[in-house]
């Protein structure tokens, strides 16, 4: 029988959470396959489902910003699962319809139904009201993610003697919009509130000191749903039969890069936890080449036997597995709407980004013209605090990224655009000179406890 695939889906989970935090996440990373660089295709929560859902830019499918409906014509990895024999079933939130509840027509082609377009608006904390393929409400009972798990688990026993897909989308660890605030469950706010704080949120402000408590409480459960969903899955006997992939659709910046919490270029927004396990993945280790959440939908195709259609703009990185030097891509490029129309790419080491000036943020699915805006060195600069764009000192590794970028924008099917240089700035610092180079007259220099000529 081929593998059951089950792909558990966070929403706005930072990179940075796995760890001691999350030993259930943290012990699928290690013992099968961890990209440790991972991005989302678009920073906010309709693009990047959209590109999970059909393996193709948002731009591609027309959904880059909220609001839009996904097109029925888009093939899904439903689609393709329930193709091949599969039973294919979506629980939680989906966001790629008009409204709730969702039409039949607009729910990407799954056949089992017990989800939410607007979660955060159809549920609270430990109230969770979902529907089911009648359009009917449902009540689900206990903690949002545990409801949701639980949901999980029951299509697991109702399908486990026949192949699945399951795509369960868990709403934390978002913030609840009309109060503005991450409600972990009882205790657990408190147990994580000061506990610890990411560098760049250290370094910024932001929201992070009143809502880090709750936000790590949440992601705490998270795991321990996570957790419940592998035992179950092992009481059942279907533990080695089932590839589980773990991701999420963008980050959080907690209102330190513009006035909320993503839609911004920085690994706060873009970089997610992805880890995988089950077969094909058991063993792989970690994957340190950057990798986007776009190219997760050929990669469970391919996994399960399946063939990855050509209107796929992902590529499979089922080959980085068995192979750390297979060929790929040097960089991950990605799109930016909303809070602007931006462009860019990330490369081990560098993330570089461009904006259209004269663009509309929310009307305008791109441009012909942008302007570089932001050049960071990841190596030296992690956390992306300063702003190499302008600079004279990397004005020719800027000429570079340009190019390569305005590539990547014509390979997504967009027009290759003219990308400007940025504003020049002067220099902050002076370039470090070489003390070996004879200059002016210097005299070389010589090594340590080295006898001076004549002495």
């Amino acid at each position: 029988m081929p593998p059951n695939v089950i792909v558990v889906f966070t929403d706005q989970q930072r990179w940075d959470t796995v760890g001691p935090l999350t030993p259930n996440l943290d012990t699928m990373a290690r013992r099968g396959t961890q990209a440790t660089v991972a991005l989302t295709p678009q920073p906010v929560c309709a693009p990047a489902r959209a590109a999970l859902q059909t393996g193709r830019y948002p731009t591609t499918t027309g959904v880059y910003r909220n609001g839009r409906v996904l097109p029925p014509q888009e093939r899904t990895l439903a689609h393709h699962f329930g193709a091949a024999g599969y039973a294919t079933g979506y629980i939680g939130k989906w966001h790629l319809g008009g409204g709730d509840p969702v039409p039949d027509g607009q729910r990407g082609g799954y056949r089992s139904w017990l989800a939410a377009n607007a979660l955060e608006h159809t549920s609270d904390a430990y109230r969770t009201i979902v529907y089911d393929e009648a359009n009917d409400p449902v009540l689900l009972p206990g903690y949002r993610s545990d409801a949701l798990v639980d949901a999980a688990i029951r299509f697991v026993a109702d399908h486990h003697d026949e192949p699945f897909y399951l795509f369960v989308s868990l709403l934390e660890p978002h913030h609840q919009n009309e109060v503005d605030n991450y409600p972990a469950p009882d205790g657990y706010e408190e147990r994580y509130q000061g506990s610890w704080m990411p560098p760049d949120l250290a370094a910024l402000g932001g929201t992070a000191h009143q809502h880090m408590g709750g936000y790590l409480g949440q992601v705490k459960r998270l795991d321990e749903g996570l957790g419940r969903l592998l035992d179950a899955l092992r009481s059942m006997d279907l533990l080695d039969e089932t590839i589980v992939a773990y991701t999420s659709d963008h980050g959080n910046h907690f209102k330190t890069r513009n006035g909320e919490y993503k839609r911004s270029c920085h690994d706060a927004s873009l970089r997610v936890p992805l880890a995988l396990r089950g077969p094909g993945f058991d063993g792989g280790g970690a994957i340190s080449r950057p990798v986007s959440t776009i190219d997760l939908p050929p990669t469970l195709l391919e996994a399960a036997g399946l063939p990855v259609p050509e209107e796929m703009q992902g590529r499979s990185f089922l080959p980085l597995v068995r192979d750390p030097g297979a060929a790929w891509p040097e960089e991950v490029f990605f799109q930016v709407s909303e809070s602007e129309v931006g462009r860019g790419i990330r490369t081990s080491r560098w993330k570089y980004y461009a904006v259209a000036e004269d663009a509309h943020p929310w009307d305008d699915p791109g441009a012909a013209r942008y302007r570089e805006q932001a050049l960071y060195d990841l190596a030296n600069d992690p956390h992306e605090l300063v702003n190499l764009a302008g600079l004279p000192s990397h004005a020719e590794l800027a000429a570079q990224l340009r190019e390569r970028l305005a590539g990547r924008i014509a390979a997504a099917g967009e027009q290759e655009p003219v990308i400007e240089a940025a504003v020049p700035r002067p220099a902050r610092e002076q370039a470090m000179t070489d003390p070996a180079v004879r200059l002016h007259g210097a005299k070389p220099v010589r090594f340590g406890h080295q006898r001076p000529t004549g002495a």
